[in-house]
């Protein structure tokens, strides 16, 4: 075993968010408090204790605000109230300051690119008419052909169809087309209007004067559209978010694709420019933390430069299949693109709209993000395959420098739930490709807390949004809890670890002599190696501080197993 090189992460300051782990909670599915089957924030403040336990930083909660609930919160009729599906302002106040209390930041998630149809500012601007400063907020446009009844440009939703939507006039004509790139009840705003900024700008401060220590901005690489909204024909192999700017395989390459008209312009590096001035503003490390699918991982980086955001999800992590050679290269870029602008790596390998990694890792076929897996899928994965390898990518994980989001349910080794019902199904995702793309539902069913209590201890009654499957009972928080060797005890271990040996400051140092199928690295005094291969590995020798299945006999690693030594 010798040492190949070594990467250093670039660390100019020790602020918190730099080595965090944040724990992001989809709030509908995490715990209920008053039975009516929706998770709620009194449900989050009881659970409180629990991630005290686990050993997070911060929680990021995904969208609570008075909505419609067509995309799941991520329509927003206002953003400066709670939806009561999810309690009032005086609840989430109470969550913040418990979390506060225990030592826990809270993060929240704003959607700017984007409202609800609902919205008072959409609903003026389809009263006021063609021209109007209120349809100056959104993307309104006149229809091409001889009557405007073809849509203004090409371009194609994300959750499937076309991105333009006719609206009829009071007087019973069709009229202007407007621009989703979402789903139609999610009319695109016009961020070169200064009125919208200036909207933004007040949103931040009513959150940042409740004490929320920072913001995880929804498609943080939108916003912005090209001069003139030229037609866009993607390449064959487009990306994940619908625009060719982020695929399943991201590139690590040094230099970017010409991004789609409505992705990743640069006039959207203004705003969050603007956005960290007013964070800066503020006492306690407030951080805003980016949402951008977007390729390469140097061009990600352009996110995170000193004046603009602090993180940015490295989503080409994610996406990186369970190889050895792979891993080590999007490690590589990872740190390398980041660190070139000061800022931290972050890793993450589940969330609420990809399939969650205990599934993910064991497909035998690509599946992109946010189209979700279902009965009729080929290569559906091998549960007990997934789950030993989700277990050793997040001992892997978990053990680099720089920042991790873990997402609600992986500690419990949940896989993603595949027999939804099609009755039961809600992703817009589905109803909007003809379910030929079974969506998200499957990452965002209701966790479970006890094996023995109503809707898993999700809530006080049996009730549940979204069907919680039998297996639940075995996978339950009570089953795992103390239980050696539990998927539970794991994460628990690994965080701890990870803090009281520093991980998340330190570098990244490359062993060599373990083969293609290994990924070998020193982190200060901890030597990892994680063998993503179908043959075992001698170890060397060292204290085991962790592993993320049994050793073999003789001190062999075997496969798809991670294993952390003090040499």
């Amino acid at each position: 075993m010798s040492a190949s090189s070594t990467h250093v992460l670039d660390q100019p300051g020790r602020e918190w968010w730099r080595t965090a782990v944040i724990y992001q909670i989809y709030p509908r599915s995490f715990a209920d408090a008053d039975g009516d089957g929706m998770g709620d924030l009194a449900g989050i403040t009881n659970r409180l204790p629990a991630l005290l336990e686990l050993g997070i930083d911060a929680i990021w909660l995904s969208p609570f605000y008075t909505s419609p609930q067509r995309d799941a919160g991520y329509d927003v009729a206002d953003y400066c109230d709670v939806d009561p599906l999810f309690g009032t302002l005086a609840d989430f106040d109470l969550m913040l300051n418990t979390a506060h209390a225990s030592g826990i930041r809270v993060i929240v998630d704003l959607v700017p690119n984007h409202t609800s149809s609902d919205h008072p500012w959409f609903q003026a601007a389809l009263a006021a008419g063609a021209g109007s400063e209120e349809r100056g907020r959104y993307i309104f446009r006149d229809g091409r052909g001889e009557n405007g009844e073809l849509p203004p440009n090409n371009w194609d939703s994300v959750f499937g169809g076309r991105a333009w939507t006719r609206v009829t006039d009071r007087d019973g004509v069709p009229g202007q087309w407007y621009v989703h790139l979402f789903d139609s009840s999610q009319p695109d705003l016009d961020w070169q209007n200064p009125w919208v900024r200036e909207q933004f700008r007040g949103i931040l401060r009513f959150w940042l004067d409740r004490g929320v220590d920072g913001f995880r901005v929804d498609v943080a690489h939108g916003m912005i559209k090209a001069d003139g909204l030229p037609d866009y024909h993607p390449p064959v192999d487009g990306g994940s978010m619908g625009g060719g700017t982020a695929s399943l395989e991201p590139s690590i390459s040094a230099e970017p694709e010409v991004p789609a008209p409505y992705w990743a312009q640069d006039g959207v590096h203004e705003i969050y420019r603007d956005w960290r001035e007013l964070l800066e503003e503020y006492p306690g490390e407030r951080i805003l933390a980016a949402e951008a699918w977007v390729d390469p991982l140097s061009h990600v980086a352009r996110w995170v430069r000193a004046d603009e955001m602090h993180q940015a999800f490295n989503f080409a992590y994610l996406e990186t299949p369970w190889e050895g050679a792979a891993l080590k290269a999007v490690i590589n870029a990872s740190l390398d693109a980041f660190g070139a602008v000061g800022a931290p790596s972050t890793w993450v390998l589940s969330n609420h709209d990809v399939v969650r990694h205990a599934s993910r890792l064991a497909l035998t076929a690509d599946n992109l993000q946010g189209a979700g897996i279902g009965p009729k899928t080929v290569g559906l994965p091998d549960q007990a395959v997934g789950l030993r390898r989700a277990r050793a990518a997040t001992s892997l994980m978990l053990s680099l420098p720089g920042s991790s989001y873990l997402y609600q349910g992986e500690e419990l080794g949940l896989p993603e739930v595949i027999d939804l019902p099609d009755s039961a199904r809600q992703d817009p995702t589905w109803f909007r490709s003809n379910g030929e793309r079974y969506g998200r539902d499957g990452c965002r069913v209701p966790i479970p807390w006890e094996a023995t209590a109503p809707s898993y201890g999700f809530g006080p009654s049996q009730a549940s949004w979204l069907p919680q499957p039998t297996e639940w009972a075995l996978l339950a928080r009570d089953r795992q809890d103390g239980v050696p060797g539990s998927t539970l005890e794991l994460y628990k271990q690994a965080l701890r670890l990870r803090r009281d040996l520093c991980l998340g400051t330190g570098t990244v140092e490359w062993l060599d002599g373990f083969g293609k199928d290994v990924v070998a690295y020193r982190n200060g005094a901890v030597t990892v190696i994680g063998n993503t291969g179908s043959a075992s590995v001698g170890l060397p020798d060292g204290e085991v501080l962790l592993s993320s299945d049994a050793l073999g006999s003789g001190r062999v690693l075997p496969a798809d197993t991670t294993v952390w030594l003090r040499v």
